[in-house]
């Protein structure tokens, strides 16, 4: 099936790198996490998205070897002109490919991290990098407040790409407006933001529906928290418990639902599939055509409580 105006893009997050928060990894990707094999496992689902019209693709320097990945794809597939890809700086990926790593990655939204980070990410990925976010912005980022990186950022503005930001935790809402009042030399510095965005934690809602009336491009992470609404896990909190029978309702699936609802939000220009095998990509390409009229977001949980919740999660 085809999706010729499809919203849905792919984020490799989980696919590029052996371990991740997302539930059921061993089942999904076996034993052999090498990287040849994980090469591999994400040129297969980049070949099944584009195959069915997804034409954007998200990565960043902290998710293992996803630009590497993508740009080995994007070599191979001369046509696939018409692919916009995003990425992100500010983490670094410090795992060393181990599933029992300490720490997997590491923050540093310095403006050396940028200067160190972008030329890479420009080296694999070249004019193909349409949008590059700074990853995972908190009210505490020193970034908000370094007019020296504002005018890095704005320089990389200047010379054509979408300069934007991620954001996660708590506060999602005042980050996204804070940063979308950033000008430099009377022009917005920020004109695309990332935000986790699912009908546990739908706070983000109302400055994301207020960034895209101000002409940002607004893409949904996390749409189905991680796994926590998918098949994988049986979540217990009432949101999800609502999402799986909504989902028995159509015959669907819960992570379909869970995609959907973020699709229904008029101001999501995309909305990001984190699918590690080509079965839980179809799954998530079905939300495009289910009628969803419920909003699911009534009995979203607090959100201190849910990202100490995805906190907490395993890296396996």
């Amino acid at each position: 099936m085809t999706f010729p105006t499809i919203r849905i893009g792919i984020g490799l997050a989980a696919a590029a790198r052996p371990a991740y928060i997302t539930p059921a990894r061993g089942a999904d990707l076996g034993g052999d996490r090498a990287v040849e094999r994980l090469r591999a496992r994400s040129h297969d689902l980049l070949d099944a998205a584009y195959a069915a019209g997804v034409r954007y693709v998200d990565v960043a320097r902290s998710y293992g070897l996803a630009e590497d990945f993508l740009a080995g794809w994007l070599a191979l597939r001369p046509q696939a002109v018409d692919v916009v890809v995003g990425s992100k700086w500010g983490y670094r990926y410090v795992g060393d490919w181990r599933l029992d790593a300490d720490v997997h990655e590491v923050k540093d939204h310095s403006l050396e991290a940028f200067g160190t980070q972008y030329p890479i990410s420009h080296g694999l990925l070249g004019e193909r990098l349409a949008i590059y976010h700074l990853h995972s912005l908190t009210p505490d980022s020193p970034a908000l407040g370094d007019q020296a990186l504002h005018l890095a950022l704005a320089r990389l503005r200047a010379a054509g790409t979408r300069v934007g930001f991620s954001t996660s935790g708590p506060h999602q809402g005042e980050v996204v407006r804070r940063a979308l009042e950033l000008e430099v030399d009377g022009q917005p510095l920020f004109t695309s933001v990332e935000a986790t965005w699912n009908v546990l934690e739908p706070s983000a809602g109302p400055a994301l529906s207020e960034a895209a009336e101000a002409g940002a491009t607004v893409i949904v992470k996390e749409a189905v928290a991680n796994g926590r609404l998918t098949p994988a896990e049986n979540d217990p909190h009432p949101a999800a418990v609502q999402a799986r029978r909504v989902a028995a309702e159509l015959g669907a699936g819960v992570d379909q639902v869970a995609t959907a609802a973020a699709l229904a939000q008029p101001w999501a220009w995309r909305v990001l599939s984190g699918a590690v095998t080509t079965q839980q990509l179809r799954a998530n390409l079905g939300a495009a055509a289910l009628d969803l009229v419920q909003d699911l977001t009534g009995l979203a949980q607090p959100s201190q409580e849910y990202w100490a919740q995805r906190s907490a999660r395993a890296w396996a």
